[in-house]
């Protein structure tokens, strides 16, 4: 097939994906009102939303003065009040500082529900399931690697960019050169990053340093419709579109040296991140479950106040098969996220002679059953994750070994022009079923983003600033530009005084790749 007809061929693969989203598309009751939803101070950083109507508990918000307007100009914080209508949910409905609107959860939510009483929601994990970061560290650092300072330097850094941007397929609809399936997808989707070692693709050092070692148990391959395999099987390996990127930094801050050390992170080194998921495979296994559960709502007479809040009890059949095919396209992302690290292992390789080691990778979208206090004993409960991460603290014991004196690696990605954050995860994440945010959080759509800065050179203001940027699109650059998101800053502070997680490093860009 030549290039031009593969080209076309992706096209129309990209046309049929946007249709499929659109027929996913499950409206509101009502459509999103801006209305003052009522605010009480818990302390400086923590905001309770009473209980009221059909709410069973309370909501916690995660916010300071600060980033309390911008919750306050889209349905998110309706969208906690919300969650929290949902049959056996466990404590409070919670949203961290990155806080936006999203489908049925607000993006930032997290929510836990008791196994027998409670429900399991696609809404509260997401069409992008496992979408994650993986942080890199190399064993250079930018002035070894002469990368800036000087036109040269800048110069190198745009091969070094350029070469990441041919490696690894970004883009709607992009397809990867692998084609995988029958035994080889069955086995990425039940075994995960386990099974990827099988095959070569990873290293014992890189499953030791996953959230669950890259592997979330009870996935059946055969809980995937043949739809959500053919859209998956030819992504493996590629970016995708939207927020997803792959960020060349280089570590401009140490907070805790210690924790650092541990982390294996210097002042001066380069780094990279790749954020990415489950890819189209993912996306159709929620549109699939959107269906069932929309069904499993009625038939189990679930009072739903937002139709995006469809859900079905967890031991239910559909409860059970929805859970054992997010953890297909849990484990598909693990090894998405795997592979595209051996393809920027090759360009460090052959650009700097650099090599590049796995420090952590954690999901953002995800439900999962753990173990927490919960009334003062521990208790199974299943917790999800919507655009939120991981924060365990130091001796628990899902923290790698080699972490565990120091508590588990939080990730916290910012925008394209600023810096990015790693913590550790602390005692205070007891409050969250262990969970702090995922990201900045968007203040501007996708759609106001382009209307107001369609006609700027976004990858030219970045140059300026020091970061050389590629994507599949300007229009996608256009939508990710930093004034699109919060600071990230902010919303890590919140993060810190909350006790959720402390910082240890901080992350400065220097090269972007977006889908």
């Amino acid at each position: 097939m030549s290039r031009q007809d593969r080209k076309k061929k992706q096209k129309k693969l990209a046309k049929e994906e946007a249709r499929a989203a659109l027929r996913a598309h499950v409206p509101h009751a009502q459509r999103p009102w801006r209305s003052p939803v009522p605010l009480e101070p818990i302390d400086e950083v923590r905001w309770r939303i009473p209980q009221r109507g059909a709410m069973r508990t309370h909501g916690v918000v995660y916010a300071d003065e600060s980033l309390l307007p911008d919750l306050r100009e889209d349905a998110s914080l309706e969208q906690v009040a919300n969650v929290a209508t949902l049959p056996g949910i466990v404590g409070p409905s919670m949203a961290m500082p990155d806080i936006h609107w999203g489908y049925g959860f607000p993006i930032g939510g997290v929510a836990a529900f008791d196994l027998d009483e409670g429900v399991v929601s696609p809404g509260g994990v997401g069409y992008d399931i496992n979408c994650g970061v993986r942080l890199l560290a190399s064993d250079v650092d930018v002035e070894g690697a002469r990368l800036e300072s000087t036109s040269k330097g800048l110069e190198r850094t745009r091969k070094l960019v350029d070469d990441l941007f041919a490696a690894i397929p970004s883009g709607v609809g992009e397809r990867s050169d692998e084609r995988i399936g029958g035994d080889v997808l069955r086995g990425i989707l039940e075994g995960g990053l386990p099974f990827a070692r099988t095959l070569g693709w990873a290293t014992d050092d890189d499953v030791a340093h996953v959230e669950e070692n890259g592997v979330i148990r009870g996935a059946r391959a055969d809980a995937i419709s043949s739809r959500a395999r053919m859209r998956g099987g030819p992504q493996l390996g590629t970016l995708g579109s939207g927020n997803h990127f792959a960020e060349i930094g280089v570590v401009d801050q140490v907070y805790d040296p210690e924790a650092a050390e541990a982390f294996g992170l210097r002042l001066g080194q380069i780094t990279l991140m790749i954020h990415s998921g489950s890819r189209g495979l993912g996306h159709q296994v929620c549109v699939d479950a959107i269906t069932e559960m929309l069904r499993a709502a009625a038939k189990y007479d679930i009072p739903l106040v937002d139709r995006q809040l469809c859900c079905a009890p967890v031991r239910s059949v559909e409860g059970h098969e929805y859970l054992e095919a997010m953890a297909a396209a849990a484990n598909f992302a693990f090894a998405n996220r795997q592979l595209m690290t051996n393809k920027a292992r090759d360009v460090f390789e052959r650009r700097l002679g650099a090599e590049l080691r796995t420090v952590y990778d954690v999901c953002h979208n995800i439900a999962k059953i753990e173990e927490h206090v919960v009334d003062g004993a521990p208790k199974e409960i299943l917790v999800h994750r919507k655009g939120a991460t991981r924060a365990l603290p130091k001796d628990h014991p899902l923290v790698p070994e080699a972490y565990r004196a120091v508590g588990q690696p939080v990730i916290i990605p910012g925008d394209m022009g600023r810096y990015s954050f790693v913590l550790k995860g602390e005692a205070g994440s007891a409050e969250t079923f262990g969970s702090a945010c995922h990201g900045a959080g968007r203040v501007l759509s996708r759609g106001e983003a382009k209307r107001r800065f369609e006609r700027s050179d976004v990858s030219k203001a970045l140059e300026d600033r020091g970061v050389i940027v590629r994507g599949a699109s300007k229009e996608t650059i256009v939508e990710e530009m930093p004034q699109a998101y919060k600071d990230v800053a902010d919303v890590v502070d919140v993060v810190a005084r909350g006790g959720i997680a402390s910082k240890v490093a901080r992350i400065r860009p220097i090269g972007c790749v977006k889908g």
